[in-house]
């Protein structure tokens, strides 16, 4: 009316008018206050006078549109769409019928699986894919060696790591920061990036490279631009939290160089966070990984995690756009009453019996060869018979009268294969009429089947311990070498017994079956896989297996004498029920078309339809799929016989597409809607729902289309805004006869859904299984289940069957089902369908990457979540380019489609996925296979970056408002006292004459170790100080204390002589490990000169080893080198030529022949405070560092190592470690001159050719004191692990060992002594004997465990509260708990402080701080060539800022903690012990808190089994992960998501970069210590050559 009104007072012309009434009409629309039949009249009333006429053929079903409340037309009511239909026009995923040309194409290809396709989700997944492509966001290619894997055709190959690395181009300037911030103001230029060439672009695959002016440019000036120090640390693109970059630099850049000589200029370099030049080429993928990361994560969920002391998962907040169910509670729906038919028989027995009497001659089976024509037909009299035969053998021929094997209600196996349906009929029916239990199983086929042990499992819970097969079976089953069935993996031992007929014994004329009426005792179990790949026994009562024949005879309409064709597995599910149980009952003539005549013939069973103008058929929508791939127009196939094509599988959401595709390819042929009959089933509740066989004419079901957000909430909404994320489920029909049906909530009590809401099916029915045999807990969560109201009261008394279905009852009582409880994977509260998945992975185009029909989903539980992952079988045609594009792809689609991300998509070789018996792929064997690192992938891509969105908010540091005085008085008040310790005192000894009976020299007289060593040579010359083994074990040299004083002054002699050194000058030792290194040592003291030990060059690796031996003679400043005559050479090689300057060395002299002159004076130093000689190191972090140690600290060190260990003239030790710095070289040249004691010398290198070198040393000897490196540790207990019984033949020994301390630089590896101590417990090595040392750069010997002291103690401490530089001691195994050991008894002397690092103010008992140490023994300062005094008095000679504030302290840089213990010293006082965490220099700063390196590679070695070694660093800010494969280079990938997960789990962290290498490659210097930045400089400059590079997006 309003509209008319308006047009008059307007006065529009008709074709404005026209207009109104379509603008009126989208307003409706719009508005969606609408149904579908109002929708269909207002679009006819409206448009009727403007659109040509046009008669339509669809049909509509006309739903009570009163189903939903009024209020909720909107969001609640579903959206209907016409069903199958005879018109393929009017169903929208409706495939085209192509073709023949375009269908022998099809059949060429053999890769659509139409299961999963519909036209309207792959436009959707296009749709999402467009809108990716628009970003163009690159990803970074996995790096991968050619030889992992067999490798594609040459052009389709990507370009292996030597294109993996570009330069630092103007991506990195423009992406990272501004470049301002890295180089001088002066430099102002922008560019854009260019991609590397193995790398993708998304949507068109080009590289861009229109800028590369300006990147050349931009890294040119950054290659010679100097960074300050201050700047030098990449920025964090991942954090959001501002970056703090003034961190401490313990170590001064102009020292701590890497391969630079002292003649070249530091501008010549750019050092970036480590030091790497700019020449090394940064990795352009780590940039493009980089990129991906600063995109927003989605979704954006809420933080799970509270930066707390505990990190108390917190309950995410409720997003109040989340869509909740809003309709009335659900009535529980029932099922027609199951009507009462006369005829119908008292039991199954009684059925078949009945038949077998009367129609003995009626066709009850027919079976198919391997070709698909017809093999044998088993008639209904020879079934009764045989099944007679059976039970009678069963009953009274297994065993004696007295003793039977079987008694009736014993469990039995069936093992038949699908291609003998015959013999299985026999068995089972022979099974029911002997009153023993059947348990149907698949045949096993080896000891490594996929699901055997579960198997196994089932069969031990039913107590079987018989197995019926037929002889062909028997005989194809395993064997072992005797001729007997093999063993199979968790299996009971099984008699087996051969069911063919002419084993059978005919039944006396006087034995009859007992057949009595139907009741509860259970008549066969029936197996069922869960979500995790358990088995489990579902048993199904004699009253509830007759009951469901009777429900499925009235549902499905069955008759006598009907054909059935049954392509399904007729041993459980469907394919018993109706193929083998229900048949019987009815009389119904069963054609059994098995899997291997499906595989060779997919036709066959439309070709058996045909044939035998079959009434029904029982099909999966596989076999629907098959059939219409090889279907060739056929005029002569007719399925107009059918009445009903029962869809076993219909409650999968994807099975529509199926249906529909089939029908518009056999429409031609007969085939119509109505028979399409699709059903709901499981093991619990057998047939839940199924669509009664319609009538030619009659109105056809309609779909629903659903919004999969909503869906993913648990609620039902129409798809109204976006059609990409749509699902169109068809229903199931209504539910089974004489059933009740509710839907209840999937988690927690159950309780009803509401009528929009999605749930579980739960049903009331006597037709299903009755228990889980065995499993009594089980049982009452799934068979017993009462549902309950909203207010938590029973709807009733009696008990539902949970279904494992998810779904929902629609208008007119339709149930439709959206899922599987299997197949649900619930992330971030949000629930997601399997199927939808892989429909999702499927519709990405092009797919000639992977199978169609081999992909599994499932989820793995990944730091308190769920992780969806995706593997599929990789077509071995596909190159890696393809394979990495498709799978970027499915990332997207996924990530648009569902809202949800992939946490890892795999792709393994072809046929390696393990199967289920007939073929599909078994999920969770394969989950099981990637959790344990066997599946074995070709490619993979792991994205945690995007998919875990709960991390622990980043932690950002507070700043101190309370005053470092205020802190120490609060520790005071709450009863901590400061935290620092100290050894007992340095005790002088004056008395000349006491002296020399202790064998030692008074220190008042003499304060060099030159004078030492003369002293010693004039007291006693004959005593020996040094032993030096070979790999024989054999004494090759030997030293006196005269002997080592002549050949020390032969050494002055040369130097004086042909060297012309000066007093105070350096000169670099280059020796083998041994007692010439020894003597030039005491020659260079004796020349007043100062000596420099460097580690000799490798003569197979001189490219790695000599640059290090040049650059510390650079450094030093050397003015000669002592060497022997074959380092000589090696020096002045043309080997040596290519890697350095040859002609530049220094004086080199051989002492391998010395002059027999003396010298003519021993120089004496002035002052004890002069050098002695120069220690250089490089440390752990990769720095070469020079420290300068004087006489007097050299004098103080060896007394208090003298006095700790208890050191005498009669005493051996044996040493086992390189002598080149530290305290090792302490050990090896300086104690025993200072002591008296022999020294037995044992260079690690002989270990290599002779394992028990030093073991069997310590025996022969019988050592009581050793000292040894980790390297060398690690090598016994590798080595040697396994050997200790042949060692204890050979007659080692180590009960002598008192003392066997490890000399290192780094926190004690606890693992790895507990090991050693454990393994060589049989050789008599006391559990106390191993301990360990702790020295530093400052001070080379702060702890060293003694003799007199307590045991090493050990603790526990809270891994989460290390981070937050927190100590917090749990007890053992608990959570999080990191176990440390006490790095040894504080030396005599030397006195420990734990500081706080930024405040330098002393912190209380059991905190976590930086160790500072005062001792005379400390170094005097860094050997300089620039001299850096800020840093020499910041390390060297600082003070606390408040207390003691007058006490000279040096800073090691490692963080640690006192803790007073219950022991007592050695003086009778509480033992404080000092506990090392790790270096400064080495922690990890990630999202706030502070890592150790060594934690995160214990958790990752731990792994897996073939990880060797692990090595982590960060490179902007993204945790790179190395890891040395020890086994195959199969194994390589497996690696790639196990690394990921413990690190992820164990300590919060996401990996950016895995890199698997080969065993070695990671570099360990001397003392067994990880040398990570020179392993980060390698990696960025490509020289690893790794066998695989994963990015992790």
């Amino acid at each position: 009316i309003m509209i008319s009104r308006f047009i008059k007072t307007c006065g529009l012309i008709p074709s404005q008018t026209k207009y109104l009434y379509i603008c009126v009409f989208l307003c409706f629309v719009l508005i969606g206050d609408i149904t579908q039949k109002g929708y269909e009249k207002k679009q006819a009333k409206l448009l009727a006078p403007f659109v040509p006429q046009t008669q339509s053929k669809t049909h509509h079903t006309d739903f009570l549109s009163a189903y939903f409340p009024p209020s909720l037309d909107v969001d609640v009511s579903i959206k209907l769409t016409p069903g199958l239909s005879s018109d393929p026009t009017s169903n929208p995923n409706a495939v085209p019928v192509a073709a023949p040309r375009q269908h022998r194409a099809h059949r060429s290809g053999g890769t659509r699986d139409d299961r999963y396709r519909s036209d309207i989700h792959t436009e959707a997944v296009q749709a999402a894919l467009a809108r990716h492509k628009e970003e163009k966001m690159a990803l970074p290619m996995p790096t991968k060696r050619r030889s992992a894997f067999v490798q594609p055709p040459a052009e389709n190959c990507t370009p292996p790591g030597g294109s993996c690395f570009a330069a630092i181009s103007a991506m990195l300037a423009q992406n990272l920061q501004s470049p301002e911030y890295w180089i001088n103001r002066s430099v102002q230029s922008s560019s854009t990036s260019s991609s590397a060439s193995s790398t993708l672009s998304h949507g068109d695959g080009k590289t861009h490279n229109h800028n590369q002016g300006q990147t050349s440019v931009l890294a040119d000036v950054l290659a010679h631009t100097r960074i300050g120090t201050s700047s030098s640390i990449p920025p964090d693109v991942t954090s959001t939290v501002p970056q703090d970059r003034n961190s401490r630099v313990d170590l001064p850049p102009n020292i701590t160089v890497r391969g630079m000589s002292r003649g070249q200029s530091r501008s010549s370099m750019m050092d970036t966070a480590g030091g790497v030049p700019a020449h090394s080429r940064v990795s352009t993928k780590i940039q493009q990984l980089l990129n991906t990361l600063k995109r927003p994560k989605r979704p954006p969920l809420s933080e799970f995690f509270l930066d707390d002391f505990e990190e108390i998962v917190e309950v995410p907040q409720p997003d109040p756009n989340t869509p909740r169910p809003e309709g009335r509670q659900m009535i529980p729906v029932k099922g027609e009453p199951l009507g009462v038919v006369s005829n119908w028989p008292p039991a199954l027995q009684a059925a078949l019996a009945r038949w077998g009497a009367t129609q003995a001659k009626s066709p009850a089976l027919t079976a198919l060869d391997i070709t698909g024509k017809p093999l044998y037909t088993l008639t209904y009299g020879k079934l009764w018979s045989r099944s007679l035969k059976l039970a009678y053998t069963l009953l009274n021929k297994l065993g004696t009268k007295n003793e039977p094997v079987l008694k009736p209600g014993d469990r039995v196996a069936l093992v038949y294969p699908n291609s003998d349906p015959g013999m299985f009929w026999v068995a089972f029916y022979g099974c029911l009429l002997a009153e023993v239990i059947p348990v149907p199983i698949e045949v096993p086929l080896s000891r490594k089947d996929a699901g055997s042990q579960q198997i196994g499992f089932l069969l031990g819970s039913c107590g079987v311990g018989l197995a019926l097969t037929s002889e062909v079976c028997l005989k194809g089953l395993p064997k072992t070498q005797n001729g007997e069935i093999m063993q199979f993996k968790g299996w009971p031992r099984l008699k087996w017994v051969v069911t063919d007929t002419k084993y059978l014994t005919k039944p006396s004329k006087d034995w009859q079956p007992l057949l009595p009426t139907a009741n509860t005792d259970t008549a066969y179990i029936e197996y069922k896989a869960s979500k995790e790949g358990t088995v489990m026994g579902v048993a199904v009562s004699k009253i509830s297996m007759l009951t469901h024949c009777q429900a499925l005879t009235q549902a499905c309409n069955y008759c006598e004498g009907e054909t059935l064709v049954n392509v399904l597995d007729f041993k459980k599910d469907s394919g018993l029920w109706h193929g083998v149980l229900t048949s019987v009952m009815n009389r119904i003539h069963t054609i059994s078309v098995p899997y291997s005549v499906m595989k060779a013939c997919p036709l066959s069973w439309v070709q058996r339809v045909h044939v035998h103008k079959a009434r029904v058929a029982l099909v999966k929508c596989r076999d629907l799929h098959w059939a219409m791939m090889a279907h060739r127009d056929q005029k002569d196939t007719n399925l107009s016989s059918l009445r009903m094509l029962i869809v076993a599988d219909g409650a999968n959401p994807w099975s529509v597409s199926s249906c529909d595709a089939f029908l518009n390819v056999f429409q031609s042929h007969g085939l119509t809607p109505e028979m399409i009959c699709p059903c709901a089933s499981s093991p619990e509740a057998m047939t839940v729902a199924i669509r009664r066989p319609g009538a030619q004419g009659t109105p056809l079901p309609a779909r629903a289309v659903l919004s999969m957000a909503g869906l993913s909430h648990g609620v039902i909404r129409v798809n109204t805004e976006d059609k990409n994320s749509a699902l169109t489920v068809q229903d199931v029909g209504h539910v089974m006869p004489g059933a009740l049906m509710c839907i209840v909530k999937p988690d927690g009590p159950p309780m009803l859904c509401k009528t929009d809401e999605i749930g579980e099916i739960v049903l009331n029915s006597r037709a299903g299984g009755t228990m889980y045999y065995g499993l009594p807990g089980v049982t009452k969560n799934t068979f017993e289940v009462i549902p309950v109201n909203s207010g938590g009261t029973p709807i009733g008394e009696v008990p539902f069957k949970r279904t494992g279905l998810l779904g929902f009852v629609g208008p007119g009582s339709l149930v439709f089902v959206v899922g599987k409880i299997e197949g649900l994977l619930s992330v971030s509260g949000r629930r997601h369908n399997a199927d939808d998945l892989v429909a999702t992975a499927l519709a990405v185009e092009p797919v000639k990457t992977i199978y169609r029909g081999r992909i599994a989903v499932f989820s793995v539980t990944v730091f308190y979540d769920e992780r969806v992952v995706i593997v599929a079988e990789q077509r071995p045609d596909a190159n890696e380019e393809d394979s990495f594009q498709w799978m970027s792809r499915v990332l997207q689609a996924i990530d648009s489609i569902h809202q949800v991300g992939l946490y890892c998509l795999a792709l393994v070789p072809a046929n390696t996925l393990p199967k289920t018996p007939l073929g599909g792929i078994h999920v969770s064997e394969t989950k099981q296979h990637f959790l344990e690192g066997s599946l074995h992938p070709c490619n993979i891509l792991m994205c945690p970056h995007t998919c875990v969105t709960n991390l622990p908010k980043p932690r950002q540091k507070q700043p101190v408002g309370v005053g470092p005085a205020s802190i120490m008085v609060g520790n005071l008040v709450a009863g901590k006292r400061i935290a620092q310790a100290s050894g007992r005192d340095l005790g002088l000894i004056d008395d000349q004459e006491q002296s020399r009976k202790l064998c030692v020299w008074p220190t008042n007289m003499h304060q060099f170790l030159s004078e030492a060593l003369q002293w010693r040579a004039q007291t006693d010359p004959d005593q020996v100080l040094y032993m030096l083994l070979n790999a024989k074990g054999v004494a090759v040299s030997t030293a006196t204390c005269s002997q080592l004083h002549k050949r020390a002054e032969k050494i002055t002699a040369a130097l004086l002589e042909r060297g012309g050194i000066n007093t105070g000058d350096n000169v670099v030792l280059l020796y083998p490990p041994g007692i010439d290194l020894i003597a030039s040592f005491y020659g260079c003291l004796y020349a007043g000169c100062i000596p420099v030990t460097v580690r000799p060059p490798h003569s197979q690796n001189l490219a790695a080893t000599l640059p290090t031996v040049r650059m510390i003679i650079d450094v030093s400043k050397a003015a000669c080198i002592l060497t022997t005559q074959t380092l000589m050479k090696i020096l002045r090689s043309k080997e040596a030529a290519g890697c350095v300057n040859v002609k530049t060395w220094p004086n080199i002299i051989d002492t391998d022949d010395l002059p027999r002159k003396r010298p003519s004076n021993i120089y004496k130093p002035p002052t004890a405070e002069m050098l002695a000689y120069l220690d250089f190191s490089v440390s752990t972090t990769g720095m070469l560092t020079g420290v300068k140690i004087s006489h007097s600290a050299v004098n103080a060190l060896c007394r208090s190592i003298k006095l700790q260990c208890e050191l005498y003239s009669s005493r051996q030790i044996a040493i086992c470690m390189d002598p080149y710095c530290g305290l090792g070289f302490v050990l090896w040249c300086m104690s025993s001159v200072y002591s008296g004691h022999q020294s037995i010398l044992i260079p690690p290198m002989e270990l290599e050719t002779s394992l028990p070198l030093w073991l069997s040393t310590l025996s022969q000897y019988k050592i009581r004191d050793t000292f040894c490196s980790y390297s060398v540790m690690e090598l016994c207990t590798k080595g040697l692990g396994t050997q200790t019984e042949a060692l204890k033949a050979r007659g080692v020994n180590l009960s002598c060992v008192r003392s066997c301390v490890i000399i290192a630089e780094e926190r004690p590896r606890l693992a790895l002594t507990q090991s050693f101590s454990k393994l060589f417990k049989d050789l008599g090595l006391s559990p106390r004997a191993v301990s360990t040392a702790f020295g530093a750069r400052v001070n080379l010997a702060i702890c060293l465990q003694g003799t007199a002291g307590p045991d090493p103690s050990t603790v526990y401490v809270d891994m989460k509260s290390l981070r937050h530089d927190r100590v917090r001691l749990v007890e053992r195994g608990a959570p999080q708990s990191l176990p440390l050991m006490e790095s040894g008894t504080i030396l005599p002397g030397v006195r420990v402080i734990i500081v706080n690092p930024e405040t330098r103010g002393p912190l209380g008992d059991s905190h976590l701080g930086e160790i500072w140490v005062n001792s005379p023994h400390n170094a005097s300062g860094y050997y300089s060539i620039y001299g850096e005094e800020s840093l020499q008095g910041d390390h060297f000679n600082t003070r606390l800022s408040f207390g003691d504030t007058e006490t000279h302290w040096a800073r090691t840089g490692y963080l640690g903690f006192v803790r007073r213990t219950e022991l007592l010293d050695a003086r009778g006082d509480r033992h404080d012990a000092l506990f090392v965490v790790g270096s400064l220099d080495e922690t990890l700063e990630l999202r706030g808190l502070r890592y150790h390196p060594i934690d995160i590679e214990t958790s990752v070695s731990r792994a897996h089994r073939s990880i060797a070694e692990s090595a982590v660093f960060t490179w902007t800010n993204l945790l790179v992960v190395v890891v040395e494969l020890s086994g195959s280079e199969q194994e390589a990938l497996d690696l790639v998501p196990l690394v990921t997960n413990v690190v992820l789990k164990e300590h919060h962290l996401i990996v950016g970069v895995v890199v698997i290498v080969d065993p070695g490659v990671i570099p360990i210097n001397s003392r067994g210590e990880k040398q990570r930045m020179h392993l980060r400089d390698s990696f960025l400059a490509d020289q690893l050559d790794p066998i695989y590079v994963a990015y992790n997006m």
